[in-house]
């Protein structure tokens, strides 16, 4: 099955970040407003288990056409990147795939927000996110661990900067509880 690695950060000048990855040679990839609803069970069965079931919109800032995806995550792995099951696909309709996960009764519980700007440079997919009142975090996904700690080298991310928090938890920890019960990290209007 497929697999993400990945290793997150907290950056506190996100334009040196970007400054680094163009000295580097990194592509722009796209640039999106993402909206990511996360479901569970009534009993909470998949936070329980350390996986996680989600419907992301994003809506390109850019002029690409938008689009959804249903993505399955497995419990993480032990280890110093976050390591786990990923199965996605790309769904036509974001709103008709929700209304089909509350069917088989999944509620939607967590809600939240991001600018996401995506870049790649050699195996590695470099995300810079910044998430409503909490600033700026960025991610790298890699084939493995040692394609990640080379670009964080590359790019000179300390390690006093990595976070191990999911996105999930620090929505449900920071989010506003809104009118339908569920934790929202949303920017203004």
């Amino acid at each position: 099955m497929p697999r993400e690695i990945e290793v997150k950060y907290r950056i506190n000048d996100p334009q040196a970040v970007l400054t680094r990855l163009r000295a580097c040679g990194a592509r722009s990839v796209s640039f999106a407003m993402e909206t990511n609803r996360i479901f569970d069970t009534p009993d909470r069965d998949l936070l329980t288990g350390d996986r996680g079931l989600r419907v992301r919109e994003s809506q390109s800032l850019d002029g690409a056409p938008a689009k959804a995806t249903l993505t399955y995550k497995g419990p993480r792995d032990a280890g110093t990147a976050k390591s786990r099951e990923e199965i996605e696909t790309v769904t036509a309709d974001a709103a008709a795939m929700t209304a089909i996960l509350a069917r088989l009764g999944f509620a939607e519980i967590i809600v939240y927000e991001k600018r996401r700007e995506t870049w790649r440079l050699g195996p590695c997919e470099i995300v810079l996110d910044e998430l409503p009142r909490l600033g700026w975090w960025l991610e790298i996904e890699g084939p493995n661990l040692a394609a990640i700690q080379a670009l964080q080298e590359q790019l000179a991310l300390p390690d006093a900067a990595r976070v191990g928090e999911t996105y999930v938890e620090i929505a449900a920890r920071y989010g506003d509880q809104d009118e339908h019960g569920r934790r929202a990290l949303r920017f203004e209007e």
